[in-house]
């Protein structure tokens, strides 16, 4: 097991951005001792050009680094430039580029002449695709001439680079890294699919010589004379054994397998694209392939029977929820050892990502800062281990690693994972989940889900359901969770590894004036479940309000801050937390704020839009200022959390303050309707009769693990879900939507 961060440094426009900055590592030297904590036995660490030219502050921080790794016995893997143009003043046009990158790694080999292995420059041809072919990184250019010498740039810049480093470490090694996928194509196009297939090898046939003019791509490639007299250039010193690589790093990921398909009508735009014959659409395999793509251990052994050399998986990586991430890291091991097992020498994978990576949604185009939480999740005050991290620990031990999670079912596996007409494909020759057997979904510890039929309890079995983890769900009436007996019953039953409690008293202005059973079922109800969960050994999550909390506040309440409950059902959610922590120290406390979303009828945005398609006037409360929380976000974050293993009380809410007079105009702004009509009125004017606090907002000393306001208006707008709403209305014939709404949000949703 090797491990590494992402570190892209790379421009775009004018602006370089650095990865590892939006990550806070430059803050945290104890990021170091953190990863050689992992127990791996390799790690891609970056001295990059960009950021160390003119930088003296840079070369300490690293020095201090590397130290750390080399008294551990972690061997180094240096890279130097990764999907960047290098410093301001050259470029991958730039002819330049290869003798001012030899100068830098000339440095770096004698301040570190222990290192024995580098990465001169990370993935040529992907980077070169990018900035000289699509236009996205700097220098942006658009043609096959630019791409073409942005890949030569990049390929003598390593050859040169080596050069350096070898006359002062001459025993150091070349690991050579590229992205390595396949692309299928309908009959019509696969001739552009031959193409691809064998441009995808470029990178390694260039390093290993292998371009001469019997190379197939030798006439696409050799447009000019200094581009054969680069060429031939490049064969030339690559007769030289210590110039090739000796090893090939394969960056593998969900997206690197194509699909090709000149039916476009079935596509979005945004996938369309094509070349001088025709038009077509470039979408992910796996969203298309009825029967699969190749699969990492597939191209792991097309690769090394190709060029005889060591292989590692240099990248493994999923954006995705925290099971699926781990399934895909365990798919790419047992793909590894699937091969390994054939006869092919496959030396390590590489826990990559581990501080999370920013804004690669938008190939890092975009600065919204958007996180992917890799094996640590930087969004804490200290990065925070998630259960990814005993995964690689296990892994690097040579042990076997168990969690309830990893029998989930992974998407890229399921038949819900098309989006598009199924086309087929290449039959694949190792199935992506190679490996020993083990339990499928009905053999496998559920997750038990109490209050199923609530607002939140429904939003958690769907969420669930579609992360493919197994769920057993009761209703109220199912099971009474303030009788320990019936409790006992069902747990024994069904023995779950955990439980989520959605059950509860909502009914805020109720509870007033019934007291004791709003009291039963909130405080009671929760403390038997941590009860008997803690003696079973089963985790358990259960949610709480920002209605725990009273006036006067000058900034968001945090985790820590004292409670003030203004009513009786913020008193029920006090005592709820006293007494589930007491009874479980490890539970998972929730605590959130009122929440809207694609599936509950009752919430006050979507009832608000549905009165605005039925051209009605619509009145909501003006007079306090919350948190609105995407429930969809929330679930999911909460899931996480479970999964890791984390505990204790979190608040769990978008980034934003408003009150729901201003959502609704916001989110019926959004959706293209006319926010004007959207009027305030007071709590009591809308029905809300309990004491609220008039700002409960919530803020977190623990993490902010949600979206923005913004972001999650923008894809709960998406889905539309007042127009359902609407048409229940009207098949039901409701005289008056917006007194039904009044009649079902004075409570809350959990």
């Amino acid at each position: 097991m090797w491990a590494g961060v992402e570190c892209t440094i790379n421009r775009v426009g004018d602006r370089l951005r650095d990865q590892l900055a939006h990550a806070g590592h430059y803050h945290r030297p104890d990021d170091a001792e953190r990863i050689a904590d992992l127990g791996v036995k390799a790690v891609r660490w970056p001295i990059l050009w960009e950021r160390h030219t003119g930088h003296p502050e840079a070369w300490t921080a690293t020095t201090r680094t590397l130290e750390v790794f080399r008294r551990r016995g972690i061997r180094v893997i240096a890279g130097l430039v990764h999907h960047g143009s290098g410093p301001i003043g050259t470029d991958l046009l730039d002819p330049e580029f290869p003798s001012l990158l030899a100068r830098h790694a000339g440095e770096v080999a004698r301040r570190f002449p222990w290192i024995t292995a580098y990465t001169p420059v990370n993935e040529p041809l992907t980077t070169a695709r990018f900035s000289g072919l699509y236009g996205v990184w700097y220098p942006h250019a658009h043609n096959d001439s630019a791409f073409v010498r942005a890949l030569i740039t990049q390929i003598v810049a390593i050859q040169g680079a080596m050069h350096a480093i070898h006359e002062v470490t001459p025993d150091a090694m070349l690991v050579a890294t590229e992205d390595l996928g396949f692309t299928h194509a309908n009959p019509v196009l696969r001739y552009q699919a031959a193409f691809e297939n064998e441009r995808r090898w470029l990178t390694f046939d260039l390093l290993h010589g292998r371009v001469t003019r019997h190379h197939l791509l030798w006439k696409f490639l050799c447009r000019s004379a200094p581009v054969r007299r680069a060429l031939a250039g490049i064969a030339d010193t690559a007769t030289n054994a210590a110039a090739r690589p000796g090893l090939l790093g394969i960056n593998h990921y969900l997206t690197s397998e194509r699909f090709l398909d000149e039916e476009v009508h079935h596509y979005p735009t945004c996938a369309h694209g094509g070349n001088r014959q025709h038009t077509y659409a470039d979408v992910e395999a796996v969203r298309v392939l009825l029967n699969g793509v190749l699969g990492p251990q597939t191209l792991i052994e097309q690769a090394a029977e190709r060029y005889g050399v060591p292989i590692a998986i240099t990248e493994a990586h999923l954006a995705c929820t925290r099971e699926q991430q781990m399934l895909w890291l365990r798919d790419l091991w047992q793909a590894a050892n699937g091969a390994r097992a054939n006869g092919y020498d496959v030396r390590a994978v590489t826990a990559w990502a581990l501080l999370g990576s920013f804004d690669w949604r938008s190939l890092l185009t975009q600065e919204e800062l958007a996180y992917e939480s890799g094996a640590f999740d930087v969004r804490a005050p200290t990065p925070r281990a998630t259960a990814l991290v005993p995964m690689i620990q296990a892994l690097a031990r040579g042990d076997d690693f168990e969690h309830p999670a990893l029998h989930a079912e992974a998407w890229w596996s399921r038949s819900d994972r098309l989006q598009f007409p199924p086309r087929r494909g290449l039959v694949a020759r190792h199935a992506s989940s190679a490996g020993p057997a083990r339990a499928g979904p009905a053999e496998a510890a559920p997750v038990l889900i109490t209050g199923a039929n609530g607002t939140l309890g429904h939003a958690l079995r769907r969420l669930v359901r579609e992360r493919g983890l197994r769920a057993v769900s009761l209703s109220r009436r199912d099971c009474d969770i303030a009788n320990p007996m019936v409790v006992r019953q069902w747990l024994d039953r069904v023995r779950p590894w955990a439980v989520i409690n959605a059950a509860g008293w909502v009914r805020v202005d109720d509870a007033e004036q019934e007291r004791n059973a709003c009291m039963r079922v909130n405080a009671l109800g929760s403390e038997v479940l941590a009860q008997a969960t803690a003696q079973r050994g089963i985790a358990l999550l259960t949610f709480s309000s920002d209605f725990v909390f009273g006036e006067h506040a000058s900034r968001p309440f945090v985790e820590s801050d004292h409670t003030d409950p203004q009513n009786c059902y913020g008193e029920s959610k006090v005592e709820s937390e006293r007494r589930v922590l007491h009874a479980h120290p490890s539970a998972l406390i929730a605590r959130t704020s009122a929440f809207f979303g694609d599936w509950d009828d009752g919430n006050v945005v979507s009832r608000a839009l549905a009165s605005l398609l039925q051209i009605r006037d619509v009145f909501v409360p003006d007079d306090a200022i919350v948190s609105p929380t995407y429930i969809t976000d929330l679930g999911h974050t909460a899931l996480d959390l479970l999964i890791d293993g984390a505990h204790g009380i979190w608040h769990l809410a978008n980034v934003g303050a408003c009150s729901w007079f201003e959502l609704t105009r916001l989110a019926a702004s959004q959706a293209g309707m006319d926010p004007y009509r959207i009027q305030a009125c007071s709590s009591a004017e809308f029905g809300w009769h309990a004491p609220r606090p008039s700002y409960s907002v919530l803020g977190s000393e623990r993490a902010t693990l949600l979206d923005s306001l913004d972001g999650a208006l923008a894809r709960y707008t998406l889905a539309r879900p007042w127009e359902r709403i609407a048409r229940q209305a009207a098949i039901s014939q409701r005289p008056d939507i917006t007194v039904s709404m009044r009649a079902h949000t004075h409570a809350r949703s959990f």
